[in-house]
């Protein structure tokens, strides 16, 4: 193999997993130190600048965070269920715990005379605004409702997220400048367009539920409600009350707060009939779990066949009964098992089979094009439509994802948006820029506290049950207090502490082989990647973790590292007697839209990035 780039920013950044696999690459360690410190509105604001929703996100995020992070693979013998660190409650913990952040808001510089309609107030829309506003654009946000959050706002149940967090965190966007036209609905994309905006983003999210048409369903429409719709109505207080028996068909996050939302309301016998296995549903499993624990049972493998009525009267659905099969390429058919078909009885039936988009608002014949699922055309990092000045994102550009990758996705089409408007190619972007800083204090100390936590995933209190089932606006997860949260921070592994190692310097003593307590270090050979992972100390099984290798060593060997399973304690640098080992802490510097990602030109040649 040949030797590490350590100049490439991928490298390093892909060992942080947490960070990596979060779509707006929010340096997740560097923030959870800061909580363990205290220091709650430094954590809110490193937060803030990536994933401009800390509190809404710290109590609905997705979490793709978790999943990755290191923490669950090394604890594989401390305890049957090795659980991530509570990233996401420890976000939620430096929103709560923050003092008043207002004064630490960007400025906004003069403006530039450049226009941009974004259309839709939700996360990307409202990312966008808060990338450009500072830059001095006029950023015009329009919104069929009276306030902003979109999705956030209409679709999240009160229990989940209180509306004080929304309104908190919209307005510190909304409050650089924006100008918001609250309560004012996008009919015509070409009558949008003709008012002269240098831009247009489109942020309006998926907001059409499917339906399920099989026998039964017009004749006893009215106690068939589309899930997000329901969900928007309670939300904004229309409906304040359910029938005693409801069933809510669907297996996503949307069917959990519809079951769980329906309990509050007054649902004495709430049920969630899914036609997939219990695992393979796509809700994430906290979101099953709390129904769960809120006794709402979830059957599965159940396919609707028909709503049964009598009169006008809707009597309940029926199932059929099916398993799931696997071919020979793993792929699953949903199979009759033969038995007969189920009957379950109810008055209400909620529809949370999914969403999809639906643009009527966008002339066909006004050069936007789209592909054969309804979805624009768009450059895959640009975000960029056929017609040059029409941006899309969230869940309008590739279809119903989540709140972080709207997010995401706003940032990246914000840098598009700003090299268009300067005559610039929106696919010349720089790639982020890195930085690796020594954490070195003395000969044996480091600027970051490098002992291993043995504590196991702390639980987040929850408030008593006949207080949160009675009423559909008390939250029910109360967050971390200051000494939990403490506790919790100290399980991160400190990823972005990287070990950095110098050949030039190393005498080949094994002194860190010795002391390294997961066996990543093996100073080997040279080989092909296949074969040097089966030769390691402790063989490298995670295929997706790039391998460290070294340069050839004076020996002829070189220095392999496992990065998976490494917990960044640093023994293998205080051990190392010629310091060939430093701990250095890895900042990555993400594309941001401004100056710095355009390019200098004299006479009409381009000469750098700036």
């Amino acid at each position: 193999m040949q030797p590490t780039n350590l100049t490439d920013p991928t490298y390093f950044h892909k060992v942080v997993d947490c960070q990596w696999a979060c779509p707006a690459h929010t340096p997740v360690p560097e923030y959870i130190r800061l909580i363990g410190q205290g220091r709650y509105s430094d954590a809110y604001m490193i937060n803030w600048v990536s994933n401009v929703f800390p509190g809404v996100l710290g109590r609905t995020c997705d979490r793709p965070c978790e999943p990755a992070c290191r923490r669950g693979r090394v604890e594989e013998n401390n305890g049957e269920k090795p659980e991530p660190v509570a990233i996401c409650r420890l976000k939620r913990v430096a929103a709560d715990m923050k003092d008043d952040v207002k004064g630490r808001m960007p400025t906004v510089a003069a403006r530039n005379g450049k226009r941009i309609a974004c259309v839709g107030a939700g996360p990307a829309s409202l990312t966008v605004a808060r990338d450009l506003v500072p830059l001095g654009y006029e950023v015009t946000v329009f919104d069929g409702e009276a306030k902003a959050g979109g999705f956030i706002r209409s679709q999240i149940p009160r229990f989940r997220l209180p509306e004080s967090v929304i309104d908190e965190e919209t307005g510190y966007i909304l409050d650089l400048g924006v100008d918001f036209k609250s309560s004012q609905r996008v009919d015509s994309m070409s009558a949008l367009m003709a008012q002269g905006y240098d831009a247009v983003f489109v942020g309006c999210g998926a907001p059409r539920g499917r339906d399920l048409e099989i026998p039964g369903r017009q004749e006893v429409a009215a106690h068939i409600h589309i899930g997000i719709d329901w969900l928007a109505s309670v939300s904004f207080g229309h409906i304040t009350s359910i029938a005693q028996r409801v069933i809510v068909l669907g297996g996503g996050n949307t069917a959990m707060d519809c079951c769980r939302s329906a309990r509050r309301l007054g649902g004495a016998d709430v049920k969630v009939i899914v036609r997939s296995g219990f695992e393979e549903m796509k809700a994430s499993p906290w979101e099953k779990e709390d129904a769960v624990h809120e006794g709402i049972p979830i059957i599965n493998f159940h396919v609707p066949k028909s709503f049964e009525h009598q009169d006008g009267k809707l009597l309940g659905m029926k199932f059929e009964v099916v398993k799931a099969v696997y071919d020979e390429k793993g792929r699953r058919s949903l199979v009759p098992t033969g038995a007969p078909d189920v009957f379950f009885e109810c008055d209400t039936v909620l529809l949370a089979v999914g969403q999809e988009n639906a643009f009527p608002w966008i002339e066909r014949d006004c050069g936007i094009e789209f592909d054969r699922w309804g979805l624009p055309v768009l450059g895959k990092d640009t975000f960029q439509s056929t017609v040059p000045r029409v941006f899309f994102g969230g869940d309008a550009a590739f279809g119903p994802k989540n709140i972080i990758t709207a997010v995401a996705h706003g940032h990246e089409a914000a840098v598009s948006i700003d090299l268009f408007v300067n005559g610039q190619e929106t696919s010349r972007r720089p790639a982020p820029t890195t930085n690796l800083m020594s954490q070195k204090m003395g000969i044996h100390e480091w600027s970051y506290h490098n002992d291993v936590s043995i504590d196991t995933r702390f639980k987040v209190p929850w408030a008593k049950a006949e207080i949160a089932l009675a009423n559909i606006r008390v939250e029910v997860e109360l967050g971390f207090d200051a000494a939990t949260a403490f506790r919790e921070a100290s399980r991160c592994l400190n990823c972005d502490v990287q070990t950095v190692f110098t050949k030039e310097t190393c005498i080949e003593c094994d002194a860190c082989v010795d002391i390294c307590p997961m066996d990543c270090i093996t100073f080997t050979t040279n080989g092909e990647e296949a074969d040097l992972r089966t030769r390691l100390n402790a063989p490298a099984l995670h295929a997706g973790q790039d391998l460290y290798v070294s340069g050839t060593l004076k020996t002829g060997k070189v220095m392999v590292k496992d990065e998976d399973v490494c917990l960044h304690c640093g023994l293998c640098a205080e051990r190392c007697p010629t310091g060939a080992w430093d701990m250095q802490k890895f900042l990555l510097n993400t594309t941001q839209a401004g100056p710095q990602c355009r390019d200098i030109k004299i006479d009409n040649r381009v000469l750098e990035t700036v």
